[in-house]
């Protein structure tokens, strides 16, 4: 049975205690990775997140919730603090309390599938935002490309190694190898950028936490003087490899292309060191993964899947980013 768990209200609530799980008038969130949402009249919708701490992920929620005050749609945040097992569970309370839907940004997309088919055989529809969940259990799926993203990023850096006359560029990579879609994100990019002449130099493990990526980057442009090129694969991998490079003080001997913008990845775009940085656009996956879910429990068909796009942001694009990074 599902254990009980404490909420945050987003909208003013009273939580009461009942079989075991605390159930709510409007959705909730709070740090301890545990919300639960239940009663009135508005479809109940779940959404399972990996973490509050990145910007990505809250601007994921923001969007969300907007969805949700737009839609007439009662929602409910559940913060995983990177704990698969936590999703699990998390989606196994949104069964025990009849929610209408769940909206998950798995951790773990082979880990996740269990669960995800215990929400749909119980009469949940379920959409999957950003990793994608290769499961017919599996409405929907929403966000990015990431393979085909990353092969752009590629391309990016093959175009600008070519204009800058590097034939055999050494590149590299400051990955998070616990992440299935940060995984995506350096396969691809390796077979583009080695398609064209490139050499990865090495592949470190930034475990998708800042002050690992950041150790991991400065080990990385200690041991490889030869590098010219640091490829970042998520907000943390990024934000630890600008504050490495800055550091190290190697902001004139390497370039440094990721994903997912920040205020300092902007400086670093500013100072010239950062020449691109794949910017997705986590506020619409979560606007329309909820939108989506409504649908749904309308009865309306699965679109299966929603597609939202990248943009590659330089020192020319960069200035109509700056005010959400403040």
């Amino acid at each position: 049975m599902a254990r009980s768990i404490r909420l945050t209200r987003i909208t003013t609530a009273t939580a009461i205690l009942a079989t075991g799980l605390l159930a709510a008038a409007c959705g909730g969130t709070d740090d301890s990775g545990s919300a639960a949402s239940g009663g009135g009249d508005k479809p109940k919708v779940g959404l399972v997140q990996i973490n509050q701490q990145a910007i990505f992920f809250n601007e994921m929620n923001a969007g969300a919730e907007q969805a949700a005050k737009e839609a007439g749609v009662d929602l409910t945040i559940f913060n995983a603090n990177d704990d698969p097992a936590k999703q699990n569970e998390a989606i196994d309370n949104f069964v025990q309390q009849q929610f209408d839907a769940v909206v998950v940004v798995a951790i773990d997309v082979e880990g996740i599938k269990p669960a995800v088919k215990i929400a749909k055989d119980a009469g949940l529809k379920v959409v999957a935002v950003d990793a994608i969940v290769d499961s017919p259990s599996v409405d929907t799926q929403v966000g990015v490309d990431n393979a085909d993203a990353a092969q752009k990023a590629g391309a990016f850096v093959n175009d600008w190694a070519k204009a800058q006359n590097l034939s055999e560029p050494k590149i590299g990579v400051v990955g998070a190898l616990n992440s299935f879609i940060q995984n995506i994100r350096k396969d691809d990019f390796v077979k583009t950028v080695e398609g064209a002449g490139a050499k990865i130099v090495q592949t470190v493990d930034g475990q998708n936490k800042q002050e690992a990526a950041m150790t991991a980057a400065e080990n990385l442009l200690t041991s490889r003087s030869d590098m010219n090129v640091v490829y970042a694969t998520g907000e943390p991998a990024l934000l630890g490899t600008v504050a490495a490079v800055k550091s190290q003080n190697a902001a004139d001997r390497v370039k440094v292309f990721g994903w997912d913008l920040t205020k300092e990845a902007i400086s670093g775009i500013d100072a010239g060191f950062v020449a691109g940085v794949v910017q997705q656009d986590p506020k619409t996956e979560g606007y329309e993964a909820v939108k989506e879910a409504k649908a749904l429990v309308g009865g309306a068909q699965a679109k299966k899947t929603i597609d939202v796009p990248v943009t590659i942001v330089t020192k020319d694009n960069v200035d109509q980013y700056r005010a959400t990074f403040k």
